[in-house]
């Protein structure tokens, strides 16, 4: 059915981005590819799943800040805005946040198209008062956003602590791009994990159930499926740790067994124990992000965090022009 507060443009980066991405990955040194590629509509379906485990804590914790605080939140930033979501995927933050900010217009970006259609188009039909702009984009590459309402200021939400994917650098990068994206005076509400002891971070990336073992091997099968690489499955194992020294936890993909992945001409040899790096995700302190922050072209307004100091959300101001 069409809905006629929903739209729906595909900007997925094709294919041939995808395999030229995972050769180039798997010729550096170390082996790493990024992990916006995990994204498919079966490794989307993976995460929502792991969000329901009981030791994965960042989500259940951010939603409780985003519902006891939402209302102060939608006071900060304002009512009738463009609401930018930035990797949305499932809808079960952005619900909370569209009762608090009672936005305009509603952009929601993500690089999994069929995840991000479906989830969009329940927005649209719950919220027909809001117009729904769906995107289907790698939004961490610069790109034109639909066209907005003129007289509507503009409200990036990035959920999820997704920002602690990227190395410090590229973290600036991106915020900079953000803040060029919502203009001065535009708002990013972001959540951010906080750093807390090994243990608890350790559980939150190897569930017993094997949830995400497989949304990280999950990778490998795309790259099967949608690069016809020769590749054994059964010969890479998930592993992830906590690296205190750089204060993230990492996942890999490493070789139980010597073996090999082909891509087209490419053939990339793995020993026992070699691998590929999938994922890195960074833990702050408040101030250090908040410094990060400032950086990169935004000033911060406030901070909420839970009452174990888990997980916060910030809310940051840009103060460089887009």
């Amino acid at each position: 059915m069409q809905l006629p507060n929903f739209e729906f443009h595909d900007l997925k980066p094709a294919v041939a981005d995808f395999r030229r991405e995972v050769v180039a990955g798997l010729k550096a040194s170390p082996r790493r590819i990024a992990p916006k590629f995990f994204y498919d509509a079966a490794g989307s379906k993976l995460f929502d799943q792991i969000t329901q485990l009981e030791a994965y804590y960042p989500t259940r914790t951010e939603i409780a800040l985003l519902k006891a605080h939402g209302q102060a939140m939608g006071d900060l930033v304002g009512r009738g805005s463009a609401l930018i979501e930035l990797g949305s995927g499932s809808d079960l933050k952005i619900r909370t946040v569209l009762d608090a900010l009672a936005p305009a217009e509603y952009l929601p970006l993500d690089i999994s198209g069929s995840h991000l259609r479906d989830a969009a188009m329940g927005i649209a039909r719950d919220y027909p008062d809001i117009q729904v702009r769906a995107t289907c984009v790698d939004y961490t590459r610069q790109f034109d956003l639909p066209r907005m309402g003129a007289d509507v200021h503009r409200v990036a939400f990035y959920p999820g602590s997704s920002i602690g994917n990227f190395e410090p650098g590229q973290v600036m990068e991106l915020l900079g791009w953000i803040a060029h994206m919502v203009g001065v005076g535009g708002r990013l509400l972001v959540g951010v994990d906080l750093k807390k002891d090994e243990a608890t971070l350790k559980a939150a990336y190897n569930d017993p159930e094997g949830v995400t073992a497989a949304f990280n091997q999950n990778l490998l099968v795309r790259m099967q499926r949608e690069l016809g690489a020769e590749l054994a499955l059964s010969a890479f194992d998930h592993r992830a740790f906590y690296n205190e020294a750089r204060g993230r936890i990492e996942m890999h993909l490493l070789a139980n067994r010597p073996t090999q992945i082909v891509i087209d001409n490419d053939c990339f040899a793995f020993e026992t124990g070699e691998g590929i790096h999938t994922e890195c995700s960074y833990k702050y302190s408040v101030d250090e992000f908040i410094s990060l922050a400032a950086l990169s072209g935004f000033a911060s307004e406030r901070v909420w965090c839970d009452d174990r100091q888990r997980f916060s959300v910030h809310c940051l101001r840009a103060n460089v022009r887009g």
